[in-house]
């Protein structure tokens, strides 16, 4: 297979990683041992450098990558100095950071604080996307496309008592589904315990453990309802390693708009892209004129996946020589890229297959269908990469209609960075797309006649969890269809009820943990730049 080489950004949740470690300064090394505390003096900064891989635990090697591991022997204040001055260098909105004494702090809980606490123009925060993550689990998910659990995307409705949980999916031949666990069964209990009012922190802690198994090989019993409240289904499942299955659902619908493409997509990670050009061949093939892309529990991934997947929607005529996405930092670096000191240049729509291993295009031509609309089912879990195939479809005037709810708002990306076992994301950059836009944090929103630019055409949907993903009665999707064949918005009465409707109970005792996985809570980027030639 012939491939060009490309210079890829390891940014945001990139899931190109080149080695767990850092280096001091650029000497490819490892620091030299200091166990001396470092000073922190308000307003002044070392550079971060001074500080990387310096640790309190050294890792030793090699890695998941088989590379040996550049940490060497610090303290907990090193690694807290480094997330203080990497912060200051590169987070997007470092002025509106507070410069607290390091010391106060454990790590974990400084770097929580390292973030703006600004508003937006509605009143939510500026920041929504600031985490870390274990840089072994980070690297299992995104590398591998596997992840720990029983096969269950979880909807959290309400995470104190009374709590309420219900499945959005489950991945196939995942111990779930095999057991029968269905999108819109509602958990009740676990190993007896009731999921649902339980009050002290034994049980709250069981219930954490079951939904967040530590390891494989652990086995719990599930009780699940239906919507009413009835009883549906127990059994006992034992958790795996669980490979994702990012694209499902892929079908031609037979529709009086004529053929329609339907795709599930739930994450943009490596492990996709074939997966993506089988379903788009298949939309080629059997001459689809109009598409839906369902990304409505779509957290977000590579983009430049996301460039691939807006390129296989438009085709090569709507896209040639047009930018997907441009990177803008924060004012230390209006030019320049602050990871990777490249100058800036915009994303354009790839049109090639990329070899994630070698991190080059190959010469193999994606298909496209060509269209100048595409149906996006989307809901507050829609984020990131997938807003950036909504805002970059939206910059070349390809119509994109919105059928669901707002989409979460994350403009924002951030290059994953390791040090001392954690990877860490804070935001660094956002993209706009050809026409200049990306101010879209609040969110892009459904609307019968658009105004504003974070306005679109399309349906306000509750998400419909009586009826399966890919069924032409699913209420997001049937709204779709209706739109495509009439042009307007079904009646509120011919929406599908909604199991996601709230009770007028208000929330009480222990919460459980929203558990931090990829699926369900990392919104992430990953540009990519443009090769010398294709």
């Amino acid at each position: 297979m012939n491939q060009t080489p490309l210079a890829i950004f390891i940014v945001t949740m990139s899931f190109i990683l080149t080695s767990c470690g850092g280096s001091d300064s650029n000497t490819g090394k490892p620091p030299i041992p200091n166990t001396n505390e470092p000073e922190w003096v308000a307003g002044q900064y070392a550079e971060a450098a001074n500080y990387k891989n310096l640790c309190s635990a050294p890792r030793t090697g090699p890695d998941s990558n088989g590379d040996t591991f550049l940490d060497s022997q610090g303290t907990a204040m090193h690694e807290k100095m480094w997330l203080r001055s990497w912060t200051e260098d590169t987070y997007l909105w470092y002025s509106e950071v507070a410069d607290n004494n390091p010391s106060n702090f454990s790590v974990a809980d400084y770097f929580s604080q390292l973030k703006t606490t600004e508003l937006t123009i509605s009143g939510s925060n500026k920041d929504n996307f600031h985490f870390s993550q274990s840089t072994q689990e980070y690297n299992k998910r995104t590398q591998s496309g596997v992840t720990s659990g029983y096969g269950i995307s979880w909807e959290y409705l309400s995470t104190s008592s009374p709590r309420r949980i219900i499945v959005r999916y489950t991945e196939p031949n995942s111990p779930a589904a095999m057991a029968g666990v269905s999108r819109g069964y509602e958990l009740k209990t676990i190993d007896g315990v009731d999921f649902v009012n339980a009050t002290n922190q034994l049980d709250v802690d069981k219930i954490n453990a079951a939904l967040s198994p530590a390891d494989a090989g652990q086995t719990f019993n599930f009780v699940f309802a239906d919507s009413a409240g009835n009883q549906v289904l127990e059994t006992n499942l034992t958790s795996a390693n669980i490979e994702l299955r990012p694209v499902q659902n892929v079908k031609v619908l037979n529709t009086a708009a004529g053929k329609i493409g339907y795709m599930q997509f739930n994450s943009f990670i490596r492990t996709a892209q074939d997966a993506l050009i089988d379903g788009f061949q298949t939309f080629v093939d059997q001459g689809v004129t109009e598409l839906i892309i369902d990304l409505r529990y779509n957290g977000g991934g590579l983009l430049a996946m996301a460039s691939q997947v807006a390129y296989m929607v438009a085709g090569g005529a709507q896209t040639n020589n047009q930018d997907f996405e441009t990177l803008q930092f924060n004012d230390k670096y209006p030019t320049q890229d602050p990871i990777t000191g490249n100058t800036i240049q915009p994303t354009p729509f790839y049109s090639k297959e990329i070899d994630w291993t070698s991190n080059t295009l190959t010469n193999n031509t994606l298909p496209s269908v060509e269209v100048t609309r595409v149906f996006i089912l989307a809901t507050d879990n829609t984020c990131s990469a997938s807003e950036a195939v909504i805002n970059g479809l939206r910059g070349i005037d390809v119509e994109v209609v919105l059928i669901g709810d707002t989409t979460c708002g994350k403009p924002f990306g951030f290059y994953a960075t390791d040090n001392c076992s954690t990877t860490y994301f804070t935001i660094q950059f956002q993209g706009v797309n050809a026409k200049g836009f990306g101010e879209y944090s609040d969110g892009f929103i459904p609307v019968t006649t658009p105004i504003f630019d974070d306005q679109l055409p399309g349906c306000s949907i509750a998400d419909d969890f009586s009826a399966q993903l890919g069924d032409e009665n699913e209420a997001l999707l049937a709204s779709a269809i209706g739109y495509a064949e009439t042009g307007i918005c079904p009646p509120q009465s011919k929406i599908a009820k909604s199991a996601l409707e709230k009770k007028n109970v208000e929330p009480s005792g222990i919460a459980i943990k929203t558990p931090n996985t990829f699926l369900d809570s990392l919104k992430i980027l990953t540009p990519i730049s443009e090769p010398a030639a294709l």
